[in-house]
């Protein structure tokens, strides 16, 4: 039986997978005796982490820009590549779906292996362009796609989602997940360009709640459990960056306008706890409050990146608090534009916040020198890797994508990432790591180096998916890597089994 097409009635999934039920192309996971719990992105359930890679540029089936997102198993146990041209792969490949955009991992069934999510933003669902879906890849023993069936969600009246397709609802733009404090799974979909009512753009995300996926609708207008910060406005694009914790979530809304100030931005938290269904809203920040730094700006674009990380203050007994960080790369720092700057915020679990950092690369320490056009914050990327012990600047660490630093005119927009602690002072343990210096590419013009991060308890995960051919890779580093220290983990198109032909490699990687 051919491939499926789009969307219909028999698409549920068709029956036979392929060889190893990997897909054309992969080498087989070697299978584990059981999944054990605990163990973070443990795709195949041996006990040893996996790194999933995307490239959303890539030709699937000869369809230019269709994306495909790659799977290295830890150990040395093969790779995997995921798209949309494999039979047991819900959808099909079309020009610019961009799959792969997006990435998260979480254990949604609670089997102990870890299960991957990919966003497909510019999907086309029917004759709807850029719908947009996400698709869960359930881990096993056998590794990714190998035994559950692929489950999948997008709009439609009687779809997952519900409500009714719409064009540029860009379902999947953002992707988050995890498991929260009492043990449950949850899903995090943005569809920033959703439209409220007659708001168009106004965005809204959907919340997925444990093992049964239960589905809810959230936007600035709802009041299901509370009134959510904000109201739905055109272009606010709620819903266009998550970051989570066990405890607590924020969503950006990057253009948000506050009073006549357009694309200000500003960011909603919640926490977890759902009443009726949907998670609790907590408060929201911006600029505008009396109780954070900055002024608001057109075009600071407040929530254009999110990282959040549990957080147990000294003498506390359990971590019921998290700290946020959220990137302003729009920020004009005097007469220096789009500059750039980072707010780190506590949260408590009672539902208060107080700003416990301002960061940019004029504060006291901190490597560089503030230029315009750096974008500073315009990636983030966190951890806290004891966070069940009082949190330090050595266990919470916080990687600030610079993708428009320059150290020269001839490599403009070359980029960079700096590593500041999120406990104390940015500039008491920094470090800084950028094309030749760290990260072991040739410096060139618009690498744009920061706008891929991610990462685990163990690696900082850093993607140059552009510049040079030679230097394109996902390069892994220790969290309290040296400034200029060498990557302890390299994964690179046309090595270890991986395709050759990468066009975009790294854009996005968990």
């Amino acid at each position: 039986m051919g491939k499926v097409w789009r969307h219909s009635a028999a698409a549920a999934l068709t029956a036979a997978l392929l060889t190893g039920g990997l897909g054309a192309g992969a080498t087989s996971a070697a299978a584990a005796v059981a999944c054990p719990s605990g163990t973070e992105s443990d795709f195949n359930g041996d006990g040893v982490r996996d790194t999933a890679v995307a490239d959303p540029e890539a030709s699937d089936d000869g369809v230019a820009k269709s994306g495909a997102v790659h799977v290295v198993y830890g150990g040395g146990k093969g790779t995997l590549t995921l798209k949309q041209s494999l039979d047991n792969v819900p959808g099909a490949p079309e020009t610019g779906d961009r799959f792969g955009f997006s990435l998260a991992v979480y254990d949604a069934d609670l089997d102990g292996c870890s299960d991957l999510v990919v966003g497909n933003p510019y999907e086309d669902i029917g004759t709807v362009p850029d719908s947009g879906s996400v698709h869960v890849f359930y881990g096993s023993t056998s590794g990714l796609n190998a035994g559950r069936a692929v489950k999948e969600f997008y709009q439609g009246t009687d779809k997952p989602l519900g409500g009714g397709a719409e064009t540029d609802d860009w379902v999947g733009y953002a992707v988050a997940a995890g498991k929260t404090s009492g043990g449950q799974p949850y899903l995090l979909i943005g569809s920033p360009g959703e439209s409220v009512g007659t708001v168009d753009d106004a965005g809204a995300f959907y919340y997925v709640s444990g093992t049964a996926q239960t589905v809810v609708f959230v936007s600035q207008d709802t009041d299901k459990a509370g009134d959510v910060a904000g109201v739905a406005e055109q272009d606010d694009r709620f819903g266009s960056t998550f970051a989570a914790t066990p405890t607590h979530f924020a969503v950006g809304t990057p253009g948000e306008a506050l009073g006549t100030t357009t694309f200000a931005g500003g960011v909603a938290w919640f926490n977890h706890t759902l009443t009726s269904g949907y998670p609790k809203p907590l408060g929201g920040l911006g600029q505008d409050q009396d109780a954070i730094s900055g002024a608001e700006e057109v075009g600071d674009q407040f929530g254009a990146a999110l990282a959040m990380v549990p957080y147990r203050p000294s003498g506390a007994t359990s971590t019921t608090e998290s700290l946020l960080a959220v990137g302003v790369p729009g920020e004009d720092l005097s007469t220096t534009v789009d500059a750039g700057a980072v707010q780190v915020f506590r949260l408590t679990a009672s539902g208060s916040f107080s700003e416990v950092a301002w960061i940019d690369q004029n504060s006291a320490d901190v490597d560089g020198e503030a230029e315009a056009g750096d974008f500073f914050g315009r990636r983030l990327a966190a951890v806290n890797t004891s966070p069940n012990a009082t949190s330090t600047a050595t266990t919470t660490r916080l990687a600030i994508g610079v993708p428009g630093e320059e150290s020269s005119e001839e490599h403009a927009d070359k980029g960079g990432v700096l590593v500041v602690p999120m406990v104390g002072a940015a500039g008491g343990s920094d470090q800084w790591v950028d094309p030749g210096y760290g990260i072991p590419s040739t410096p060139a013009p618009r690498m744009l180096t920061g706008l891929s991060l991610g990462g685990n308890s163990a690696l900082l995960y850093v993607g140059v998916p552009y510049g040079p051919a030679e230097g394109r890779a996902v390069y892994g580093f220790p969290w309290n890597v040296a400034s200029g220290g060498a990557p302890t983990l390299t994964i690179k198109p046309g090595e270890a089994g991986l395709p050759a032909d990468g066009v975009a490699f790294g854009t996005t990687v968990r």
